[in-house]
């Protein structure tokens, strides 16, 4: 009796749902326009005559809606199909790059302008990051989670390499408005690849539910969590300081130390090698104390404050931001594991609004003052502000104890949960 043919090989990436390989495609594309945007921002302040501080204004003018919004956009997200929300604001903030980049094609704008149009993508970020990651967390199985948001980070990362090198390369040969419009060019097509998501099935709350009563849910699930807000008041301040050297003193060493925008853009593509060489390794290694690994990444975030202080050569700053991309995929996927685990799927856009909220908090306050800060302290004794900061921020969440002690669990067998098949785009 001749015995039955075997099973077909099964996809090498069974794993990776329909949504999850299209918001990866869509993110990739994304991020590889905003990787340069911000070289390009800081250096068209600059160019049109712009101080340090400007540079810091404009960044501060971008963060500052974002913060203001994003409990509303995490509210929203889980009460509406999340594929909407991303395409619309998508296409609001490929619109607002489109205007500023046209601006900066045009002549020197003034810094109103810039200021108003940054606050535009600013606005649209804040709509889209939590439909964004409530997306990705659903679209995941848990038992696949580790290797599926490693190898998502290392697409968004890879994005960022090559976005960094070219934006900083365009900045340089052909001026910071052609860079811009290629952001405005990659919102436009990530939002047409995200209208092809599958609907999910609602996570909200029953229908009749006050935004309020939402808002209100979703902050007793983040408060409830003493290592969620720990880490999340640790990132408030740390992010403040990434933000100052990364949008302001960098650029600001590049040109006057360096070879301007195409060093600065070199710089950050080694960070970009930093999270794309990590995320390979974190498809496999999966520690079990998941926030005490990821923090020990954190203390590499202030490594490029230090070398921009001593006015390192390019080698060694890129050497520098290549370990502070180390750190950000250590934590990084650690910290999305930890939250898919921990946090109930219908409340995940909520807490993810709260937790970016609290983390973004102090950016705009932290950019603006980058600058006056830079003339109290000196350019140098701003940077070791910065950098020492975050090493002592590092130390210090580790004194507590759900931080050091939250595990991994062995995952469930789960599957990513899909609307019925009637709903429509």
């Amino acid at each position: 009796m001749q015995s039955p043919p075997p099973p077909p090989p099964r996809p090498r990436f069974a794993w990776a749902s329909r949504n999850f390989r299209i918001q990866t495609a869509a993110t990739v594309v994304s991020g590889l326009g905003n990787a340069g945007a911000p070289i390009a921002t800081a250096f068209a302040v600059l160019e049109a005559g712009g101080s340090q501080a400007d540079v810091g204004y404009v960044t501060a003018a971008r963060l500052l809606p974002t913060v203001l919004l994003l409990v509303v956009g995490g509210a929203l997200a889980d009460r509406l199909p999340r594929h909407h929300i991303m395409v619309a604001a998508n296409l609001f903030s490929g619109a607002s790059q489109a205007a500023l980049a046209a601006l900066v094609l045009t002549g020197h704008p003034p810094l109103w302008q810039l200021l108003l149009l940054s606050a535009g993508g600013g606005a649209g970020y804040a709509f889209y990051s939590p439909a964004a990651g409530g997306m990705i967390m659903e679209s995941v199985a848990r038992e696949h989670a580790a290797r599926a948001f490693s190898v998502f980070r290392m697409g968004l990362n890879g994005a960022q390499i090559g976005g960094a090198a070219l934006g900083g390369a365009l900045t340089a040969a052909i001026g910071p408005g052609w860079v811009l419009a290629l952001d405005a060019g990659c919102f436009l097509v990530a939002a047409a690849l995200r209208f092809f998501l599958e609907p999910q099935a609602p996570a909200a709350p029953g229908a009749g539910g006050s935004m309020l009563r939402d808002l209100r849910e979703g902050w007793q699930e983040f408060a409830s969590r003493r290592w969620l807000w720990v880490i999340v008041l640790q990132f408030s301040v740390l992010v403040a300081c990434v933000s100052a050297v990364e949008a302001v003193y960098g650029p600001v060493v590049a040109k006057e130390r360096l070879g301007g925008a195409g060093d600065w853009g070199l710089a950050m593509a080694a960070y970009g090698c930093g999270l794309v060489a990590t995320g390979l390794l974190m498809v496999r290694w999966q520690p079990r104390r998941i926030l005490l690994v990821g923090n020990w990444g954190v203390f590499l975030f202030g490594v490029p404050a230090f070398a921009l202080a001593v006015a390192a050569p390019l080698p060694v700053l890129a050497t520098a931001m290549f370990l502070s991309g180390v750190g950000v995929t250590v934590f990084g996927v650690n910290w999305m594991i930890a939250l898919q685990q921990e946090i109930p799927a219908e409340a995940f856009s909520r807490v993810a609004a709260y937790d970016e909220l609290g983390s973004l908090s102090l950016a705009p306050l932290g950019t603006a003052l980058a600058g006056p800060a830079a003339d109290v302290l000196g350019l140098s004794g701003a940077l070791w502000a910065c950098g020492t900061l975050s090493l002592l921020l590092s130390a210090a969440v580790l004194l507590e104890p759900q931080v050091r002690r939250l595990s991994r669990r062995a995952p469930e067998r789960s599957e990513p949960r899909l609307a019925e098949p009637a709903a429509t785009h």
